[in-house]
């Protein structure tokens, strides 16, 4: 019987499943921050510590995930796409799981309340960051199709389509992100200002994440001009 090399193994079926299973793992992380957020605004830790500690440990098997697809990934000559623009995609995704975890990773060790009169609205901020990212998968999970269509024809029209969602989507963050400092300046007086410092930081860091994903829409659109 003929032993099949890691790289057939790991591009078996699909030369783009690993980096589609990369952004699978990215999106698990993400996903957890909603309810870490709602936590730490009831001010729950022992819930938010629980959460926090799923997001390091998904955020730890995308890197792991990322640093076997660089190792594995062949060069150019076998694949269906340049290698460094797979490279560069799976690095933005790599970026919105390292954000997740830092976010999540400070709110709790700085043990941050975030003030009642804007905790909803931080929450549908967060929620929308991350749908972001969900959307990013969506049109990830196209690479396939792709491929098969040779970046051709009705499935190239489909992933613009995804993509020009996306960028919906992270126009709708940005405003998430106009209304929250708008409605956190109205107040940051009432509260320490070490505090306030860290809680523009988290907005940033929010937004970012929609940011990063949009990227990954931007990558893949390079791929469909090809």
């Amino acid at each position: 019987m003929v032993r099949r090399s890691a790289i057939t193994s790991m591009f078996a079926g699909s030369p783009v499943h690993p980096v589609q299973q990369h952004m699978e793992k990215v999106c698990e992380c993400t996903s957890k921050l909603p309810a870490f957020f709602k936590a730490m605004a009831a001010q729950d830790l022992e819930k938010a510590t629980q959460i926090q500690q799923q997001i390091s440990k998904l955020e730890n098997e995308a890197d792991s995930l990322k640093h076997k697809l660089r190792m594995n990934l062949p060069n150019s000559l076998f694949m269906p796409m340049p290698r460094d623009q797979i490279l560069d995609i799976v690095t933005q995704q790599d970026k919105i799981a390292n954000m997740a975890k830092d976010i999540a990773g400070i709110m709790l060790g700085r043990k941050m309340q975030m003030p009642e009169p804007i905790a909803p609205l931080f929450i549908g901020f967060v929620e929308c960051s991350v749908l972001a990212a969900e959307q990013a998968k969506k049109a990830i999970n196209e690479l396939d199709e792709l491929v098969e269509a040779g970046f051709r024809g009705g499935e190239v029209e489909l992933v613009a389509e995804m993509i020009q969602e996306l960028n919906q989507i992270e126009y709708e963050s940005d405003k998430f992100e106009q209304q929250i400092r708008h409605a956190l300046f109205a107040i940051e007086k009432e509260y320490p200002p070490i505090d306030m410092m860290f809680l523009y930081r988290m907005i940033d860091w929010t937004g970012e994440l929609a940011d990063i994903s949009q990227r990954v829409g931007s990558r893949l659109q390079l791929l469909l001009a090809r």
